[in-house]
């Protein structure tokens, strides 16, 4: 299995689990994107199925470890997304309710069942699956991935042992980039831009896409710190209806202003946006309630962009709304 860099703290409470015999029947992975969610659920996954686990880890060699690992175990499934926004339907949970209960045929008496990206589970689906989840047979196993809690109904939480999953250290995601042989200019770019998240670092280094995002970001600073309404329409102007991608870069965006408004009372903070230099000349420029703004303009963007409406018009409303906030 593909080594874990970080959240030590996190994998032992795992372990404790399985050493203790009081694995929890359904688990929800939270943290933000390329943090390691679903590895972390492979992991707890292997801890299940491992046929000698060693002090409470998967040993990593026997055949169910192996399976799991190749995402070929015949009693783990990973359940199928659907439609255009890749949700899970309620049809899909109805099968899966059905399945649950039939028994396994593997040496850990166990089946696992993991919903990855939950961001777009439908609440009809969610309480489709509320009945198994609350009363589950007692070898089946649910695992969920997503970017936060909010995400899922305050019953399916309830029911849930919740871990949050956080990025690494800058050097662990180094050392992790390292041995995927990336070259160290492309690691020092990478982690200079997502720092101790090691899936988004790889991501920048394999797609171009994102690295484009990133310089449009940048550029979206320099607009702000110019007070050039115009260069900043333009600018997001180029993103044209991709929602995801307008989302990547408002979130982008975000994390900017927010070690903005870090760096402005502590000048030696570490950043987890992608652009320090204009963090640090916006933090010279704006007050505490102008990046409080600011914020809250994007916020209010970003939630909107995930709705039915015009893209072009709502990010030119917040456009206006922040050079109005720094004028």
């Amino acid at each position: 299995m593909k080594k874990i860099y970080g959240n030590n703290l996190l994998i032992s409470n795992l372990c404790n689990m399985r050493k203790s015999g009081r694995t929890a029947h359904t688990v929800l992975f939270y943290g933000e994107k390329g943090t390691g969610k679903k590895l972390m659920a492979k992991f707890y996954t292997s801890l299940l199925m491992c046929r000698s686990p060693i002090d409470g880890m998967p040993c990593g060699v026997c055949s169910a470890c192996k399976n799991v690992d190749r995402n070929t175990h015949p009693d783990v499934t990973y359940v199928e997304t659907s439609g255009k926004l890749g949700g899970y339907s309620v049809d899909t949970a109805r099968k899966i309710c059905s399945d649950a209960f039939i028994k396994p045929n593997n040496d850990s008496g166990c089946k696992v069942y993991i919903f990855r990206d939950c961001h777009n589970m439908d609440v009809r689906t969610q309480n489709t699956l509320l009945k198994i989840i609350e009363e589950p047979p007692d070898y089946a196993y649910f695992i969920f991935t997503s970017e936060t809690k909010t995400d899922f109904l305050p019953t399916i939480i309830s029911r849930c042992v919740c871990f949050g999953v956080s990025p690494c250290s800058e050097q662990d995601a180094e050392n992790s980039l390292a041995e995927n042989n990336f070259s160290p200019s492309d690691i020092k770019s990478a982690v200079s831009c997502f720092h101790g998240n090691i899936g988004l670092c790889t991501e920048y280094i394999n797609n171009e896409d994102l690295r484009k995002q990133v310089d449009l970001t940048k550029t979206l600073a320099d607009s702000i710190i110019r007070k050039d309404e115009y260069a900043l329409d333009s600018a997001l102007f180029t993103l044209g209806k991709d929602r995801k991608s307008v989302r990547t870069v408002l979130s982008m965006l975000d994390k900017l202003i927010r070690d903005s408004a870090v760096l402005t009372q502590d000048n030696q903070a570490e950043n987890i946006g992608c652009f320090r230099e204009g963090a640090v000349k916006l933090s010279y420029m704006l007050t505490s309630k102008q990046t409080e703004n600011i914020h809250s303009s994007i916020e209010r963007a970003w939630h909107t962009i995930g709705c039915n409406v015009n893209i072009p018009l709502a990010l030119s409303a917040m456009c206006a709304e922040i050079i109005e906030k720094i004028l």
